[in-house]
């Protein structure tokens, strides 16, 4: 059953999705989608519409919404990195939804994820699923410098690439520029921030990367630096072989089965 909901934040209507199964009244906890970019609640291709959906009939109430400023909520969008009133009124939302006891769990793509990550604590959100976290910006129109390098290596080893380049088959001047990227300075100020505010909450956390998507290789590549040492042992990290930045097609299977898992092992 799919309900549309309005709830205020800072004066502005929020509109929201609940969708419920038919053991949602006893479910021990229920799920939060935190939207990433601009997207509408319904997400890339209607991937977070039918992840909701797949997640309720597993038999968790699941709630969607549109921040201020996006889709059909009112307001002035205050980007990902200070939504934290837009995910506390919505956790609020849910809660109250919920038998009384019962967990609110987080799931955010990209930074969505980032934001959950962020603003977890102060929304009282009891556990996180991230997938593909944001943390780097690209250089320029090119993808993070992790994602650039792991293209190049793959590249390099591959004998149809030499071959390519020999018979004229291969942009140079664009692999050059590539390879030039790879000495930018990388910005850790956002990872260092998420690392902060995941030591702040500590919560369940569990973390889904596409091993194709460059946002994701770019995670992956920060995740092992100095930011997270201090969570890293603690966190599972499910790494999946997709180039989908947001689990499209054949992997929205998938993407379900790593937030209902999480759904089970962190509402007990």
């Amino acid at each position: 059953m799919r309900e549309f909901l309005n709830f205020d934040c800072a004066g502005d209507a929020i509109a929201a999705t609940l969708d419920t199964g038919m053991d949602a009244a006893a479910a021990p906890a229920g799920l939060l989608i935190v939207g990433g970019g601009t997207e509408i609640r319904s997400g890339a291709h209607g991937g977070m519409a039918q992840l909701a959906a797949a997640v309720a009939a597993a038999g968790w109430p699941v709630l969607r919404y549109d921040r201020r400023g996006v889709g059909d909520s009112a307001g002035a969008d205050p980007g990902f990195a200070d939504s934290g009133p837009d995910i506390t009124v919505a956790a609020d939302t849910l809660r109250a939804r919920l038998a009384p006891g019962a967990r609110v769990i987080g799931f955010g793509l990209c930074d969505g994820a980032t934001a959950l990550a962020l603003h977890h604590h102060a929304a009282r959100v009891d556990g996180l699923l991230l997938a593909n976290p944001w943390v780097v910006e690209p250089v320029g129109d090119l993808p993070p410098p992790a994602a650039v390098r792991a293209h190049y290596l793959a590249r390099l080893t591959d004998w149809r690439f030499w071959k390519r380049a020999l018979t004229g088959g291969v942009d140079l001047r664009k692999a050059a520029r590539g390879v030039a990227s790879l000495g930018a300075a990388t910005d850790d100020s956002l990872p260092a921030r998420i690392a902060g505010a995941l030591l702040t909450g500590r919560r369940p956390l569990a973390i889904l990367l596409a091993k194709g998507d460059a946002t994701a290789i770019a995670f992956d590549d920060a995740w092992g630096g100095k930011s997270f040492a201090a969570i890293r042992d603690d966190v599972e990290v499910v790494r999946i072989d997709s180039p989908s930045h947001t689990f499209a097609a054949g992997d929205a299977a998938m993407l379900a089965a790593f937030v209902v898992a999480g759904l089970e092992r962190f509402s007990s």
